[in-house]
Formats: structure tokens, sequence, C-alpha cells
């Protein structure tokens, strides 16, 4: 019924830059360093992005037309190739013009000149460096924010015209260099999906729950997102639609997504679901793939603690298994109406890294693990396995009964993305690479993963508590904490990263 959206590529302007009186004096030197630009051109599209090359500037007049340019294509990201010395004044009207953050790449072609052989013009190929600290002052007395990435161009062939060695694509310094570039362009794939991103607020926010609160404003102004409320009447409307092939279909994806559980669990409380109640998950999943597709949502934050016997509260009781089907398909659901953690989630999912939605579950001190989790979604694309469905016989700490999802993160390297809130209004990421680890977990229908960090337990949460998070936040795979900064970095979002 609904499929996954398709993400925006990033737009990235690059050109290279030099100085026009070489032209003339060394023959042959302009042409090399457009062929530079190219195939990094050539390199920034493989990883995904629309790349637009304006070629060289090498002046003041070709730096406006290019800032033009940049401005005519709607740069996301710009990227600056230091190819040769240049004159701070051809390259600062570009970012005068054009706002898009900017990256200067120092990459210089070869490990090591001909020392014997070089000339001029052959020195002038290889002294990308030499302009950089320049363009840094002029940059910083403008008021224009700088960024660099130093280290080797990575060709996998020399020019003819080269008089050394330039075949460095293995050199560490060149893969260094573009795990950087990489993830500058991821980043700017994030900024570019999460403006205009649509963001969907059922309900409420858990009552009490002061970390929560979010300004609906400040958000739509620190990332660009539009902020959709929705009322249970919008989603009840569609539930009256649903109709009984659409219920059938649905338990079919239902039961390929997750194993039913037929064990007796050890909690009481969690035990196998009865058909009624797949049954009503499963109609209440249409509803809300309905209510996603009607409102062209991208993301979505939800609570609602009804009444004793009241209908909506019998809704939200079927809404765990449809919320974690949403996310597996790009539209993260984060619970209790924690906004800035649903926000975490969809950066994550963005870069197709995940993003589940956890929270501290309890220390396991003979393991030197603490187990992380939440009774809700699950992203379904991270999981050990197939998650387990159990039925609930109440959600503790809210209203009414269902099915809830049993799972944990995939064993291996880990980042937490969390987003919080300062007492200025900001957003800020907190950011904690870690290893999640194959130990054992409860069988009370929530989703747990066991999590080795760098320090033990307790110096950990001395760390993360000091720095006000929200109790919430997004599980991702891989270490990922460069690229959370880079990230913050172009969203204009402070970062701390937790050791």
């Amino acid at each position: 019924m609904y499929e996954r959206k398709d993400l925006k590529k990033p737009r990235i302007g690059i050109y290279s830059m030099g100085l026009k009186t070489y032209w003339a004096q060394f023959p042959g030197l302009k042409e090399r360093l457009i062929e530079y630009g190219e195939f990094i051109a050539g390199r920034v599209e493989a990883f995904g992005a629309e790349v637009y090359y304006y070629g060289l500037v090498d002046c003041e007049q070709e730096g406006k037309k290019a800032g033009e340019y940049f401005n005519e294509i709607h740069a996301d990201l710009i990227l600056a190739h230091s190819a040769t010395y240049v004159t701070s004044a051809s390259i600062l009207p570009i970012h005068q013009i054009c706002s898009a953050p900017s990256v200067v790449l120092n990459l210089q072609p070869t490990a090591r000149i001909n020392y014997q052989k070089t000339t001029t013009g052959e020195w002038l190929a290889h002294c990308g460096a030499c302009p950089v600290p320049e363009l840094s002052n002029a940059f910083n007395r403008a008021g224009i924010k700088f960024r660099v990435v130093n280290g080797l161009l990575g060709l996998n062939h020399t020019p003819e015209i080269s008089m050394t060695d330039e075949i460095t694509a293995e050199r560490p310094e060149a893969r260094r260099a573009w795990k950087k570039i990489e993830e500058w362009i991821l980043a700017a794939k994030v900024k570019c999906n999460l403006q205009g991103a649509r963001f969907g607020f059922l309900g409420n926010t858990y009552s009490g729950m002061l970390d929560m609160y979010s300004d609906f404003t400040m958000f739509q102004a620190q990332t660009g997102a539009h902020l959709q409320i929705l009322e249970m009447c919008d989603l009840d409307r569609h539930l009256q639609s649903v109709t009984g092939q659409e219920i059938t279909e649905k338990r079919k994806e239902i039961k390929e997504f997750f194993i039913i559980s037929e064990d007796a669990a050890a909690d009481p409380l969690a035990q196998k679901p009865a058909d009624a109640q797949l049954e009503w998950s499963a109609k209440v999943a249409v509803a809300q793939e309905k209510l996603v597709k009607e409102f062209d949502l991208d993301a979505l934050t939800y609570y609602y603690h009804g009444a004793p016997g009241n209908y909506y509260e019998d809704i939200q009781g079927g809404f765990i298994v449809g919320h974690s089907l949403l996310t597996a398909k790009g539209i993260p659901c984060a619970g209790e109406g924690d906004l800035k953690t649903c926000l975490a989630m969809k950066i994550c999912d963005i870069l197709g890294l995940g993003g589940s939605f956890c929270e501290i579950v309890t220390v396991d001190y003979d393991d030197n693990t603490i187990l992380l989790g939440h009774d809700g979604p699950f992203h379904l694309e991270i999981a050990k396995g197939k998650p387990i469905l159990r039925g609930m016989g109440l959600y503790h700490g809210k209203q009414g009964t269902g099915v809830s999802v049993e799972a944990k993160v995939r064993t291996g390297a880990i980042t937490n993305l969390g987003c919080t809130q300062t007492i200025d209004g900001r957003l800020k990421f907190i950011i904690s690479e870690a290893e999640s680890t194959d130990g054992e977990i409860m069988t009370i229908g929530n989703t747990q993963t066991p999590v080795r960090f760098k320090k033990d337990p307790d110096f950990y949460m001395d760390e993360w508590f000091a720095e006000s998070p929200t109790h919430h936040f997004a599980m991702s795979i891989g270490h990922q904490g460069s690229l959370y900064e880079k990230v913050a970095d172009l969203l204009e979002v402070q970062s701390v990263t937790l050791g």
C-alpha cells in the first residue's frame, strides 16, 4: 500500500581554483588541474549526489560567476578544490554570493614530488596547500564558516604530463580524505532531506515528561522541517475505511516481518498474541499507512493516553506493529510524543543506518553492558534476526493492551544519536559510539540491546547525564561519530561526542 519514499540527492557544487596568470606561463597546467577537478566530480557522483562542476575559478570575475551559478543550481554543499595557488580575492565572492556550506579540498596529487626533475610548472600542480591559510584568513574576516579536508587526491593513474608517481588511491592519506568527503556528502543529504520534510505529531506528549516537550516553531526554525499536528479522529477516519482484503494483506506482511510468539514468556503479561489482537493490529497498521499517505509524512511522533474503555484507547493499543512497519519503510515513528528523538531517528534513517527508539533499560555490571531499548516501534532493518511479536496484558505506565515487539539490534558497532534541547532553546546532539553484544535479554515484549561502551557503565552514565540528555535516543549501526558531527555542523546544531 505504501512504498518507501525516494530520498532527494544532495546537489553538490564543485570548482577548482587557480591563478589566471599561470596558464600562459606554464602550458598544460590548466588542463591538468581541470582533469583533477573532473576526477573529484566523478568520485563525488559515485556517492549518490547530483554533481555540478563549474570548472576553474582563476580571477575575481570568475568568482562572481561561480557564486551565481551555484545559487542557480541551489547547491546544498560546495566543494572547493584547492588545485594550486589562487588569490583569496578570486574565491571569496563565490561564498559571499552563495551561502551554501562549503568545504575546501586540499588534495595533493602525489605523496612526494620528484625533487631532481620538478620544474616550477610541475610544482604548481602540487601546491594546493599554499593558498589555504590565505583563504582561511579571508573567510574568517568575512564571517564565513571554514572547513577543510587535507590528504591525497587518490588517483589510480599518473597523468602523462606528470614527473612523479600520482597513483595514491590505496594510500591511507587518500582513503582518510575521501571518507571525510563522503561524510560531508552524506551530511548534505541529511540537510536537504530534512528541508521541507513533514513530521506528523499525533496526539500529545506523555504527561510530565518535561524533557519531551518541544517548541514546534523552534523545531521548524532549526531543521527546516514542517510539523503537521494530527488528531486521533484523523486516524479513525481511515480506520473506518479499512477493508477485509487490506487486513488480510497486512497480516501476510506482518507474518513476513515478524515471528509470532508461540512460547510462554517469563512475564505473564507477555504471551502469545491472540488472533483478535493480531487482526486489530493489522487493521490499525493499514489505517496508519493511509494516514501517512494522506498527509505525505516523512516521520511521525505520537502518544495518546485514552481513558479506560475509551475507543481511542483501543486504537492506540494497536499502534506498535504498524509503526514498526512504517519505521522500516523510511517513516520513523517515535513514541511518547518525543519529537526530538524522532528527528534523530529520521537522520539515522536518511543515512541508511537504522535509528531505533531507545532508553536505558538496566545495567548488567557482570557483563559490563547497559541494556538499551523501549516498549514500542523498532527499526526492523537493523534487527538481529526476525523480531518477535508478543501479546501484552498491559502497556506498563500507559493505558490499554495489544501487541508489542521484542527484538535486539544486530551485534557489532553501533552509534547512539541523542537529541536534546538546551536552556536557550537550541537543539543539541549527543553522540556515543559503542558495541552491541549478543547478550541475554528479557522476554517481556520490549526491544532490548545489550551495549558495551568504551568506558564502564558508571563512567559512561556520568558523562551522558552531565549533558542533560533527553531520556530517549536513536540507535544506529556502525561507528558514525564523525558523520553525525558533520550533520550537526551543516544543521548548525551543537554536538558533543562522548568517549
